[in-house]
């Protein structure tokens, strides 16, 4: 495992107190030795990157500027022929932040794959991040951050995406609002929230950590890429272990699970910038791939099937104003979920949003 290197942040507002989190065993893969083509590097503002690999991100630093945002992502090179001419070339998405893209897209299709996937690139110097919780996932409310999102929160809204599993699947805890909701596990994927609204994912307990300005945490799983590299789980034949799937296209009882599946995932790059990869027929191993490839270092999946996974941007317009339907774009046309989502208040699930940061937050 590639030791960590020390982490960059946006300036903090430090939560008071510890967290007071039952903590569970559970098993994370070893890291295999490096595997196909990786992004071209990036070089952050602050810390010369060689390579994705080369700075894995922390938890503990030194503060940094705000609203200093990070270079944008160079141009991914495609895995096959089969990808259209711009697969790999990434366009802005959403609202402006500060005069400048928060959120840049592209697509690719994964090493073996047949279907492009979806990657958003969020620029988390100008972006904070918020955990929502649903009366399904992770149950227990009520919540104050729950669907829909309510005015005054969509007033800076760039963009959101989907959690978990359900809790009884996600072999993993939450923590949100000052509690624990469901205990946090040793060694489990972990998605962590920290008062100044930072964004880390790693194994819980050692690559993320119960420091006093952790806000939420969010876990699935075990985790899907460490070191910058799949994990040996991912690239495992034991594709079972990321989840029980549905047919490719329908839940119906009547139809069987398939390695291929709607997934999503989410993950770190060397440069505090946060990946999010969704796509039809993926298997684990090709969600990790996607994820490297755009530079993470470490990563996890987040929910699968058809009717779960999701990445929305909100861009109002030239006049601002609060996020909406209307001005909402799919990362992936064709998800079954689209921007109205998280505005609906029957939405029982969790998410995240991705918020526009003022100077001095």
């Amino acid at each position: 495992m590639v030791r960590p290197a020390s982490r960059p942040r946006a300036t903090a507002a430090v939560a008071a107190g510890a967290l007071a989190s039952a903590l569970v065993l559970a098993s994370c893969g070893d890291v295999p030795s490096a595997t196909g083509t990786s992004a071209r590097p990036r070089t952050s503002p602050r810390t010369a990157v060689t390579s994705p690999v080369a700075t894995t991100p922390t938890t503990t630093s030194t503060s940094a500027p705000a609203l200093h945002p990070l270079p944008p992502p160079a141009a991914l090179i495609p895995f096959t022929g089969l990808d259209d001419t711009g697969s790999g070339d990434w366009h802005a998405a959403g609202r402006l932040v500060d005069g400048v893209p928060a959120v840049y897209e592209t697509t690719l299709v994964p090493p073996g794959g047949a279907q492009p996937a979806g990657i958003a690139w969020m620029d988390t110097h100008l972006l904070s991040a918020r955990l929502y919780s649903g009366s399904l996932s992770p149950g227990g409310g009520p919540y104050r951050y729950t669907a829909p999102v309510q005015p005054a929160e969509a007033a800076d809204l760039v963009a959101a995406f989907n959690g978990g599993f359900l809790m009884s699947d996600a072999r993993g805890g939450y923590l949100t609002e000052g509690r624990t909701v469901v205990p946090l596990a040793t060694g489990a994927a972990s998605l962590v929230i920290r008062s100044d609204g930072s964004v880390d994912v790693g194994a819980w307990g050692t690559e993320v950590t119960a420091t006093p300005d952790v806000v939420a945490v969010r876990q699935n799983l075990v985790p899907l890429v460490d070191g910058g590299q799949p994990t040996a789980l991912a690239l495992s034949a034991d594709w079972q272990a990321w989840g029980n799937t549905c047919g490719a296209t329908s839940c119906a009882h009547s139809v069987p699970g398939v390695e291929q599946q709607w997934r999503s995932g989410v993950g770190v790059t060397g440069d505090w910038a946060l990946v999010y990869v969704c796509g039809p027929l993926l298997s684990p191993a090709q969600l990790a791939q996607l994820l490297v490839h755009a530079g993470v270092v470490r990563g996890m999946e987040l929910d699968i099937n058809p009717s779960w996974t999701v990445l929305a941007t909100y861009d109002p317009g030239p006049a601002g104003g609060a996020a909406a339907p209307d001005d909402g774009t799919r990362l992936v046309p064709t998800s079954v979920q689209g921007p109205a989502t998280f505005f609906e208040p029957s939405w029982a699930r969790d998410f995240v949003t991705l918020s526009a940061r003022t100077a001095g937050s």
